[in-house]
């Protein structure tokens, strides 16, 4: 599978700023919008070649500025304005009938850019996805946690995927630095959550599905029950024996779950 690197220019606000950033395509057929969390880009780039490798699928993977080496203007400091950039990404790349799947803050990302009601969007999967405040089940701070605690909450089988950052190169420990400063100005004053969002989602139209990995301590399966809930007729899927990433975790669980959705609410079918 050929994975086709570029950097995207876009005009913003009436062409008085541009925005850079990288963006990843792989594959031909429906086109999906996959946005990852704050362990940055290669959180999704395996499920990403695994989608387009088995499903007929265009998958776009946008870097979000700070994340991956890349750089963050001032002015991009919140999730909502991400949301409004990746809604003009697809007008740039006249793509329409795009599913958007976000995991983490990416699904914080997707749930914002459900509401801003493109019509080039055809269905948003939420995976874990952190953003709405659900009083008794906060989020995991990950600012508090060292990245060993963050991935004894992040997994089901903690031991396979445990992360040991003494083996980390000095590339390895930047990158991951500056991932974790971009996540702190996205993520804003209140850890990973805008109080106004649940309320907010009210007035969503777009289809939404909301996959849970059940054994997630992040954000926790009732966390991921409420985000449903805030949605009107959104569907809501539990995946058993994965956490807080599946599409590390258990890719080929999530898979068909993604797909399945997409499919059914795609405005055009895809063909082989």
């Amino acid at each position: 599978m050929t994975t086709t690197a570029r950097t995207i220019t876009l005009a913003l606000d009436a062409g008085d700023v541009d925005l850079s950033f990288t963006v990843d395509e792989r594959g031909k057929g429906h086109p999906f919008l996959l946005l990852h969390g704050g362990g940055g880009p290669q959180t999704v780039t395996g499920f990403a070649g695994l989608l387009a490798e088995q499903r007929p699928a265009r998958v776009i993977t946008p870097v979000h500025p700070g994340f991956g080496g890349t750089a963050r203007p001032d002015w991009l400091t919140d999730v909502p304005t991400l949301a409004q950039v990746y809604v003009r990404l697809l007008d740039e790349l006249g793509l329409e009938d795009v599913t958007v799947v976000g995991n983490s803050i990416g699904g914080w990302i997707a749930a914002e850019i459900a509401l801003l009601g493109s019509d080039r969007i055809s269905g948003v999967v939420l995976v874990n996805a952190a953003g709405i405040h659900v009083p008794g089940h906060p989020v995991a701070d990950p600012f508090t946690l060292t990245p060993a605690e963050l991935s004894a909450l992040s997994f089901h089988d903690v031991d396979r995927f445990r992360i040991d950052p003494s083996t980390f190169s000095d590339e390895q420990r930047a990158a991951a630095a500056a991932n974790r400063a971009a996540l702190q100005v996205y993520s804003g004053p209140h850890a990973m959550a805008d109080p106004t969002l649940r309320e907010r989602l009210a007035k969503v139209t777009v289809p939404v599905l909301v996959a849970w990995g059940e054994s997630d301590q992040v954000v926790d399966m009732e966390y991921g029950r409420a985000y449903a809930t805030a949605i009107p007729g959104a569907e809501f899927e539990i995946l058993p024996r994965t956490g807080h990433m599946p599409q590390i975790e258990t890719p080929g669980q999530l898979l068909p779950v993604v797909w399945d959705f997409a499919d059914t609410h795609a405005t055009r079918r895809a063909t082989d």
